[in-house]
């Protein structure tokens, strides 16, 4: 190994696992063509973050510093230490993803952000890169002193706002999602003609649950995912009430821990992918995904989840993203710093996101239909909201009225006990109300209640197995719906206790079920 030499190039899948046994190995990072040092790895040490496990492209280029010799170990081999040697697999793991959060805090990605905090685009893509702990770096167009100098190099207008810069070269205009993950490869490692044991659709806390049970067991498991790991619960601010975690943890925490823990058993995530249809007539099954194309399982979870329920105000798509959020995270809260806000909804999230908010913002209004909290909401939550005087609880109030030019300027409420409208210059809004579940994909395939949510086990009644035609002498499983070997988890199946422990319980049970179907 000669000085110079490249090991590994920025952008490069199935990137190998180097032990430094002697000399040293300088990690470069490329910002608008310019390499920059982000490490040095001299000897005794070795490379990798997260990506070492994932089969994702390098978001760094790796170079000879020092004459000297390494140890070379690809993916594989580096995820069955992790998998059976439980101090060195610690060590490694606990480097990965460590590096991982240094590279975010650092902004030292293979992607450049350019946009602006007034343009729903922008938020959009911070979340889905900040949800899937994708490190980037921000230029922001209304105060960076170089942004006219970038917009001249690359020849994009202010029409193009927001776009982003990948590994230096590629440029988007104002991309989707998939779009966005297509460029950084974040899908480039999974095989879809194979036929997996089970597919995940949706990797909330209990897809995810599902997903590491599945290949802690052995399984071949895929999980499916729209945006970001951690579905609603990937939101939260801080989960205060989740078994182990005393102090709290915060919803992005807690799924980015599990998508490493399954990601280190070996299950593969397929992001930025919406599941379009189930074909569930014969087997395997198969899930066509919006961009086109199918994945295909032997058995199938769904843990869609479910979405809050959007304000009835005929305007309200004019401030989506541009001061009406159906999140309450890091990325948000930085947008109505010293503002004051209104959080609508009585259940535990919307308690979470005021009592977060009110840390950021000058005052959070909570307005509920309801007469209180106590039906809703836990106990700890109301005391603390209850104890801040940066927060007013209004009950029995609704938004009736939103106003503005491009962005949120002024909301209207009405008191529902006195009938008396006000208007107010408020800007930011959380909307964390209702559940709607994500099930119209699977509208005539699987049996739903009155509401839209998938019926599983003894919910199932007589005709609706005769209607979807069951071909078994044995029952529904208990999370089983009304087709063999397709199960429900989470707040996607009636009846569910919404809550993120019931719904990890229910993704973990499922597998024990997947087993023995497979085994029919």
């Amino acid at each position: 190994m000669a000085v110079g030499d490249v090991l590994i190039r920025i952008g490069e899948s199935s990137v190998p696992f180097f032990i430094v046994t002697s000399g040293a190995l300088n990690v470069m990072r490329s910002i608008n063509g310019v390499e920059e040092l982000l490490t040095v790895h001299a000897t005794g040490s070795f490379t990798g973050e997260v990506n070492a496990l994932t089969g994702r492209p390098s978001l760094a280029t790796i170079r000879c510093a020092e004459p000297g010799s390494v140890i070379e170990l690809d993916r594989e081999h580096v995820r069955g230490i992790v998998q059976t040697d439980p101090e060195l697999g610690e060590v490694l793991l606990r480097a990965f993803i460590l590096r991982r959060l240094e590279m975010i805090k650092s902004g030292s990605g293979d992607v450049v952000l350019v946009g602006s905090n007034h343009c729903a685009g922008t938020l959009r893509l911070k979340e889905f890169l900040t949800r899937n702990g994708h490190p980037y770096t921000y230029v922001d167009l209304d105060s960076d002193p170089g942004v006219q100098a970038l917009l001249d190099r690359f020849h994009v207008g202010l029409n193009d706002i927001p776009f982003t810069i990948c590994r230096g070269e590629v440029v988007l205009r104002n991309p989707s999602n998939q779009e966005l993950a297509d460029c950084l490869g974040l899908n480039d490692a999974v095989d879809r003609t194979t036929v997996r044991d089970v597919v995940v659709i949706g990797a909330g806390p209990a897809g995810l649950a599902a997903a590491v049970y599945a290949a802690s067991e052995g399984l071949d498991v895929l999980v499916l995912e729209a945006s970001a790991p951690g579905g609603q619960a990937g939101t939260s601010s801080r989960i205060e009430n989740y078994l182990g975690f005393p102090t709290g943890i915060s919803g992005q925490d807690l799924a980015a821990r599990a998508f490493t823990q399954a990601q280190k058993f070996g299950a593969q995530l397929l992001i930025a992918r919406r599941a379009k249809r189930l074909h569930c007539d014969r087997q395997p099954y198969r899930v066509e995904t919006d961009d086109g194309g199918s994945v295909f399982a032997k058995s199938i979870i769904l843990a869609t989840g479910a979405q809050y329920r959007r304000l009835a105000l005929p305007n309200l798509s004019d401030f989506e993203g541009t001061g009406v959020y159906y999140g309450a995270t890091f990325v948000e809260s930085q947008l109505c710093r010293g503002d004051e806000v209104i959080v609508v909804g009585g259940a535990n999230s919307a308690g979470q996101a005021a009592v977060f908010l009110a840390q950021h913002a000058r005052h959070v209004q909570m307005l509920v239909r309801a007469d209180g909290l106590a039906a809703t909401m836990s106990r700890y939550l109301i005391r603390r909201i209850e104890q801040n005087p940066a927060i007013t609880l209004r009950t029995r109030t609704e938004i009736v009225g939103l106003e503005g030019d491009h962005h949120l300027e002024r909301v209207t409420w009405r008191d529902g006990r006195t009938g008396q409208t006000e208007t107010r210059a408020i800007r930011h809004i959380f909307a964390m109300t209702g559940a709607v579940p994500g099930t119209d994909w699977v509208d005539g395939c699987l049996a739903l209640d009155d509401k839209g949510f998938v019926k599983t086990g003894p919910a199932l009644t007589a005709d609706d197995l005769r209607d979807a035609e069951w071909p078994l002498t044995r029952a529904p499983l208990l999370l089983e719906t009304s087709v063999p070997r397709v199960f429900a988890v989470g707040d996607v199946r009636g009846g569910n206790f919404k809550r993120v422990a019931p719904a990890v319980g229910e993704g973990s049970i499922s597998i024990a079920f997947v087993h023995q179907v497979l085994n029919e």
